[in-house]
This record gives structure tokens, C-alpha cells and sequence, in this order.
């Protein structure tokens, strides 16, 4: 077995540690969402982490990890009766982000259950993780029906598994763990709340801090067991903490006046539902056992809202997840009834335990092991990060940058036909889940049985098989996979026009607002996007495609306009954009959405030809397209509509891309009428 990164080792990362603690202290808190760039040791910790916890009783024998004093009666491998004990290491389970549903949920024969109705089940990781933890390393890019399954567990402390009528249910509870890079695209809403807190890390930005980091992963890599023994003696001392803090939760109180600020604070920030208020009771409860207390207090309270509320309140899609502390202190100083009390005394371990004793009153900094090279550098604050560099024109003229309008709810636009990419909520798709549309022979294990197909493929054969019993004689040439439909997500690749055409100070917050709707829009749907710009004289990829949404509005707040129209600049770089994307994602279709007025006035000696051109090469790799019109006024060229054709696809003006637009029904972008196309060109 490898040797952990040491917990105590980790320099700096406050909040995390302390997170994390919590939940070693009560389980019931709900586990750690851990956001943070790349390159954070966010995983490091959490690993970490693992080595701490106190060994799990379990029924010896129970691939379910069954309390002996109290073992489920529903258990797949029970009952147990007085079968004996034993105590094993807690466990820290892995959910790869592109496991398998019997993977997570584990795999039923379907063969056997037919043929001789035996439930032969093999655990997945959910059973694993049972009285543990289960960790998700980039949980944002888990796949929705592994989210799905995630949902159910944590919401009922079990997991059922189901095939065709045959059922299993076994017990998960389990500590739920993630850490993720926004930069790659946001959480579910409905699992983000399921997270009791939720830190944010970045990389500090104090030499001396970011030495001792470089210095002590260094020792680690060349000889990890030694590193690993010269912190041995803090690594012990902090799991007798959590011990203790265990042992002292029970005993820690709870005041009507504590529960007041708590409810107070989470109506104040207009968080949804009543679990913000449980779990905040339940993280101040555990920074009073850590501090060594057996009464919370009002900073108790203050740190639990830093950490469970920011991923609660109520927010747009395109907000970034933070707290007003300022608004937080007059919550808590109105509902508090006086200050804050400031340096009580511990009354357990927290009095010189490992690292030193609480901080604050509420168990503040978490334990930083000094070790063999001695002190952690103190933490720095870490600035704000700055903002994405404007892109860069050389178009006279250039203006600054508008806000965009209020987004609205936009049409859908979709891909034609049937994809085979990710799940998602856009364009039609063979999916593992949805409705199912027929049946096929599977290749390799069967995931989702056709009954009616795998009896009719059987049944001709039962009397050739020496059937003799009411059991259906089944082999595995009978066995028939269902074929679904469902939905996938797209690639939605945008190529925005910032020319001085559109560089009207409302023309331009009108069609921001068009783009950021349609991002709002490819958010709720589960795509990935791009965002392609031109002006002046050349185009520039100002985000490459990425599941994070939110970036690109970022990127789209901050963009110029002026200059020269050099429209078929920015087909062409579209076209390589979509090309690369096809070699690393073949199975993920992309719709090319173009947001201009049609004019063509820079790239060359024959700028319109040049971009007819430059579409003609989209319409030729049968990518789906639509351009957003964005020319106003009395008198309309329609010039917008003419590159819609030469891509291929169809034009929608800014009101019919709305939803409440009276110009129509729902529009799928699809290809163009040929005989249309070609009679437009022969004129």
C-alpha cells in the first residue's frame, strides 16, 4: 500500500483542514465541497484525511460493513444474527468520474435472476463506502445519471438497485467528499446542497509559504515512508483530538439564543429550504467539541456560516459562491444579544493539544504541524485574481466595453438527428437512460435488459432446452439490451461580431444580453462552450470550449468592440476550433452559433467571398448552425439570413430568440432547404 501525504504536513489551506476536521469530529455535518484552481493540493488533503478516522466496527464477513450493534436487517448478506465483530481502518472510496453505474451502484446478474431467481449481487462503490467516505476528485464533471444515483443515497441512507423488477437494497451512508476546479464548469444545484460545507483554496501567494510547500512535497517524493515517520508523532497526537472532540460532542449544548442566530443568519441570506440551519448547528456544535467546550458560542456560529452557507445563498448561475461578512456580523451582533465571547477556555483537548489550542473560541485554525523542518510559514491573504485580458484589436475606433442587457429565456436551439455524446439536455440522443425505443444484442455486460425482447428471443428454444419447471431455460444468446433515447449535451461554439457595426452602445448590450441568455441557457443544459471573437483584422479564441459557463460570461462582460467586419476570419477560426474539438470529443456534436449583422468588411481583397467560402466549409462537415441577426432599423440588407444559408443552417432575429416571441413555436436549428440553397445561388 502507498504512503498518504501526511495531514499535518499540509502547509497553509485553513479552512480546508479545518472543514475536514469537523466532519472527522461529526460525520453528520455532510461532508466537504473543496473548489479551488489547479494545483492546490486539494486531493492531497483529502486523502489525507483518511488516515485520521478511528477504525469502523463491522460483522465480520459483511461486504456491507454491518454494525454489529446494530446491523440492517435488510442487509443483502444478512441476517446476521450474533454473528461476531471486528474492527477495521475507515475506509476513503475513489469515484472515478467516468465509472460505470454498476460500478457506483454495484451489477445484478440478470441471467441468474431469470433463469434460477437468485439475486447474485456484486457490491459497487456505494457499498464500499458505507460508514466511510466516498470521494469525488472534478465531482463537476460526474455524469448526471452517476449524480442521480448520488442523490438518492445521500437523501435515503441507502441504495436500491434495479433490474426489470429484480431488486437489492443495502445501506450507504457515507461522508461525501469533492473538490473541483470551477474553471471547469459548475455543480448541480440539487447536489451542491447536498455538500454540509464548502471551502475555497487557491495557491498562496507568499514566497516564503510557497517555498515551504515545494520543500516538504520534495522530502515526501524521495522518500515517503521517512517523511511520512517524522510526522508520525503529529498525525497521532490530532487523531487522539478527534477522538476526544468524538467523545466530548454528546456532552456539547445547544442554547435557544445560539439557535436564533443560526435561523436568523439563514433567513438573512435567503438561503432555500431548512438544511443551511441543521447543518450549521450541527458544524457549530462540532467547532465547540473541537475547541474543547461544551457551549457554542456566537463565533462558533460566525465560522459555521463562513462554511455552510456561501454555496447556499441564493445566487445567479454566472455569480461567483462567497458571503458579505460585514452583513454576517450585524446579523449576528443584532440577534446576539451582546458581543461575542472572546478567548474562552477550553475544557477538554483542545488545552495544548496538537498544534495548539483553539482559536477564537471556535476551534478557528485547525492544527499546523510544525514537524523536523520547523514552522509553517504564516498564511497571506491571497488578492483577488485578475481580471481575463481584453482581447486584442487593432480596429480604430475601438470602444470600451457595455454591460450586458437583462438574459431572457431563449428558444431552443438543437442539433438535428440522433447523437451518441454526453448526457445532457439539448439535442436527441442513444442514451443509457431515457425511453426505450428497441432492443439490440449487448455488447460486452448488460446494463439495461429488454424483458420483452430477451423472453421472445428465449421462448422458441424451451423445448429443445429440456424445459421441465416454470423457470424461463435462458442462455446468454436470449439476453436482448434495451435501446434508449434521451438527450445529450452539445458543444455550443459562439462566434461573436465586435466590429464597430455593432458597436452602438445599446445595439451592443442587447446583443450581450442575447449571448449571455443563450450561456444561461447552455448552463441549464449541460454544454460545453467556446466563444470565438473578430474585429479589426483578425479573430482570437477568447475561451477555448470548456464546460464552465460562467467563464465565458466573464469573458463576453469584457468585450470590446471597433474596427473592421473580418467575418470570414472568424468562420475559419471556428472551423479549427470545431476540428480540434472533433479529434478529442468525436462523440459530442457542435452547434455553431454566429451572432453578427451579415457585414463582411475586412480579411481580404473580396471580404464577402471570403467568408461565403469560410461557411461553405461548415456546411461541408454538416455542422449545425444558426446566426443570431443582429442588424436594426427601418431598412434590413438580410445579409445575416444569406450567411445562414451558405452555412447551412437557419437565422433567428434578437425578438425571435425569445421564447415568449410571438414569431413562432420552439425552432431546431436544421439544415436549409436545398433546393432553396441552390436557386439562391444560381441567382
Amino acid at each position: 500500500m502507498s504512503t498518504r501525504y501526511p495531514f499535518t504536513a499540509v502547509v497553509g489551506m485553513d479552512d480546508l483542514r479545518l472543514a475536514l476536521l469537523l466532519n472527522a469530529v461529526s460525520p453528520a455535518v455532510g461532508g466537504v465541497l473543496v473548489r479551488g484552481e489547479k494545483g492546490t493540493a486539494k486531493s492531497t488533503a483529502v486523502r489525507a484525511l483518511a488516515e485520521l478516522l478511528p477504525e469502523v466496527p463491522v460483522v465480520a464477513g459483511c461486504r456491507f460493513s454491518c454494525d454489529p450493534d446494530s446491523p440492517d436487517l435488510g442487509c443483502p448478506d444478512g441476517p446476521h444474527g450474533n454473528a461476531p465483530g471486528t474492527a477495521r481502518p475507515a475506509r476513503m472510496v475513489e469515484l472515478p468520474v467516468g465509472a460505470s453505474e454498476d460500478r457506483l451502484v454495484g451489477a445484478l446478474d440478470i441471467e441468474k435472476a431469470l433463469a434460477d431467481g437468485v439475486k447474485a449481487f456484486e457490491p459497487g462503490l456505494l457499498a464500499a463506502a458505507h460508514r466511510g467516505i466516498l470521494y469525488v476528485d472534478e465531482v463537476n464533471l460526474l455524469s448526471d445519471h452517476l449524480i442521480d444515483h448520488l442523490l438518492d443515497a445521500a437523501a435515503m441512507g441507502a441504495s436500491h438497485v434495479e433490474r426489470e423488477g429484480v431488486s437489492v437494497r443495502h445501506a450507504a451512508r457515507f461522508l461525501l467528499v469533492g473538490t473541483m476546479n470551477p474553471e471547469e464548469g459548475e455543480l448541480r444545484p440539487q447536489l451542491l446542497d447536498r455538500f454540509g460545507l464548502t471551502v475555497e483554496v487557491a495557491a498562496s501567494r507568499d514566497p516564503e509559504q510557497r517555498v515551504e510547500v515545494v520543500r516538504r512535497r520534495l522530502a515526501f517524493e524521495d522518500d515517503p515512508a521517512a517523511f511520512a515517520a517524522r510526522w508520525a508523532g503529529e498525525e497521532s497526537a490530532l487523531r487522539e483530538r478527534i477522538v476526544a472532540a468524538r467523545t466530548l460532542l454528546p456532552r456539547v449544548t445547544l442554547g435557544d439564543a445560539v439557535l436564533l442566530q443560526i435561523a436568523a443568519t439563514c433567513a438573512a441570506f435567503e438561503v432555500d429550504g431548512m438544511r443551511a440551519d441543521i447543518v450549521m448547528a450541527r458544524a457549530a456544535t462540532a467547532l465547540a467539541a473541537w475547541a474543547g467546550r461544551t457551549e457554542v458560542t456566537s463565533e462558533d456560529v460566525r465560522q459555521a456560516a463562513l462554511l455552510a452557507l456561501p454555496h447556499r445563498r441564493r445566487r445567479s448561475p454566472f455569480d461567483a459562491p462567497g458571503l458579505d461578512e460585514d452583513k454576517l456580523d450585524e446579523t449576528l451582533e443584532q440577534f446576539g444579544g451582546g458581543a461575542p465571547d472572546d478567548d474562552p477556555e477550553p475544557e477538554g483537548p483542545g488545552d495544548g493539544g496538537p498544534g495548539g489550542g483553539p482559536d477564537g473560541g471556535g476551534g478557528g485554525v485547525p492544527p499546523q504541524g510544525e514537524g523536523p523542518e520547523g514552522p509553517a510559514p504564516e498564511s497571506a491573504e491571497v488578492p483577488d485574481r485578475a481580471p481575463a485580458p481584453a482581447p486584442q484589436g487593432s480596429g480604430a475606433g475601438e470602444r470600451a466595453a457595455v454591460k450586458a442587457a437583462e438574459p431572457f429565456r431563449t428558444k431552443v436551439l438543437s442539433v438535428p438527428g440522433l447523437g451518441e455524446g454526453a448526457a445532457g439536455r439539448r439535442s436527441r440522443a442513444r442514451t443509457e437512460h431515457g425511453r426505450t425505443t428497441g432492443s439490440t444484442r449487448p455488447r460486452g455486460a448488460l446494463t439495461k435488459l429488454h424483458l420483452a425482447a430477451t423472453v421472445q428471443a428465449a421462448a422458441p428454444h424451451q423445448r429443445a432446452r429440456g424445459r421441465s419447471g416454470p423457470g424461463l431455460v435462458v442462455r446468454r444468446d436470449d439476453l436482448r439490451q434495451a435501446t434508449r433515447e434521451g438527450r445529450e449535451g452539445n458543444l455550443v461554439l459562439f462566434a461573436v461580431d465586435a466590429s464597430g457595426s455593432m458597436a452602438a452602445r445599446q445595439r451592443m448590450s442587447a446583443v450581450k444580453g442575447a449571448v449571455l441568455s443563450l450561456l444561461l441557457d447552455a448552463y441549464q443544459r449541460r454544454d460545453k462552450v467556446g466563444l470565438v471573437t473578430f474585429r479589426g483584422r483578425d479573430a482570437e479564441v477568447a475561451l477555448p470550449p470548456t464546460s464552465s459557463v460562467d467563464a465565458a460570461a466573464a469573458r463576453l462582460e469584457k468585450l470590446p468592440t471597433g474596427g473592421r467586419t473580418p467575418l470570414s476570419a472568424g468562420l475559419l477560426k471556428a472551423h479549427d476550433v470545431l476540428r480540434v474539438e472533433r479529434l478529442r470529443d468525436p462523440s459530442r456534436r457542435p452547434l455553431l452559433v454566429v451572432v453578427t449583422d451579415g457585414r463582411a468588411t475586412g480579411g481580404g481583397a473580396d471580404p464577402v467571398a471570403l467568408a461565403a467560402r469560410a461557411a461553405r466549409l461548415h456546411a461541408a462537415d454538416g455542422t449545425a448552425s444558426v446566426v443570431v441577426d443582429c442588424e436594426t432599423g427601418p431598412v434590413r440588407l438580410g445579409l445575416a439570413g444569406t450567411l445562414a444559408r451558405e452555412l447551412g443552417g437557419t437565422a433567428v432575429t434578437l425578438d425571435e430568440l425569445r421564447a415568449d416571441s410571438i414569431a413562432g413555436l420552439v425552432r431546431d436549428v436544421q439544415a436549409a432547404d436545398r433546393t432553396t440553397q441552390t436557386a439562391w445561388r444560381a441567382a
